[in-house]
């Protein structure tokens, strides 16, 4: 391809896996309890799409990877001092809500006009990445209403690989029911490609990279605009955390069968 793609990935904050998460009811609606202070990770299904996204740029010369983040400007900044070092991407923030309590719609919204005020972004060109779903939000809808939003009608919401050609069309492996994959050839860019795990393994930091990063970093959080309220229409009656629920027996010499039997019980029961 002789111009490249312009990658654009909406990827932003989710609390470290690692962390209790108690929801609380809060003035503004439903959050975790002690929110702000919850340490911070890239959400794993789009760290997979900015990982394959890098990877792409680097395969097809004259491309450019953009990272879109929205979440509050204070942890986006200690998020960002990390994820850096992976990749080379221009930041481009947002400043709101990054809670799962939000509405994706709203979401969809505020980051469609993040990308639409990205300087030099050639629509032509565009391949927007994101994940298929979310640690927080977990809505599996955001990704292809932004592509919606923008006019991209091709798009494909469970990748685990794509394959350019030389023309500038390109083949995606995308995961359907069964177990199986969905083979397809897109003619070229404009798409949508929401990732699953994808091919690739989660790169080694590079100081230098993430020094180069940093100029556009700072300065984008500098001027990162309110995304207002994410949480339309949404009202939340209560917020609890799941109950936890173990019934065991030892039971020994049983035959399979019978232990399918008995399990199929319980969960019909």
């Amino acid at each position: 391809m002789s111009n490249g793609y312009h990658i654009v990935v909406c990827g932003s904050l989710v609390p470290d896996p690692l962390q209790t998460l108690e929801p609380v009811t809060t003035p503004d609606g439903p959050g975790l309890k002690n929110e702000s202070m919850l340490p911070s990770v890239l959400d794993p299904w789009a760290a997979h799409a900015l990982y394959e996204a890098a990877h792409l740029a680097k395969s097809v010369p004259g491309s450019k990877v953009w990272l879109v983040s929205l979440g509050p400007k204070a942890k986006l900044q200690q998020l960002m001092m990390a994820v850096a070092q992976k990749a080379s991407f221009e930041f481009v923030a947002a400043d709101g809500s990054a809670s799962g309590f939000t509405d994706s719609f709203e979401t969809a919204q505020a980051l469609a006009k993040a990308i639409e005020s990205i300087a030099g972004l050639d629509r032509q060109r565009l391949l927007l990445f994101g994940g298929c779903s979310s640690a927080s939000r977990d809505a599996g809808t955001t990704v292809g209403m932004v592509g919606a939003l923008l006019g991209i009608e091709e798009q494909f919401l469970a990748v685990d690989e794509i394959v350019p050609n030389d023309d500038g069309s390109f083949r995606v492996k995308e995961r359907i029911e069964g177990a199986q994959y969905l083979v397809s050839e897109c003619a070229g860019a404009p798409a949508v490609l929401a990732w699953a795990t994808g091919n690739l393994p989660e790169p080694p930091n590079n100081p230098q990279v993430g020094m180069a990063n940093m100029r556009t970093i700072l300065p984008a959080l500098a001027k990162a605009q309110a995304a207002g309220n994410l949480r339309g229409s949404l009202r939340f009656e209560s917020v609890e955390t799941p109950t936890q629920r173990r019934e065991t027996r030892v039971v020994k010499d049983a035959g399979i069968d019978e232990i399918a039997q008995e399990l199929a019980e319980w969960i019909r029961g």
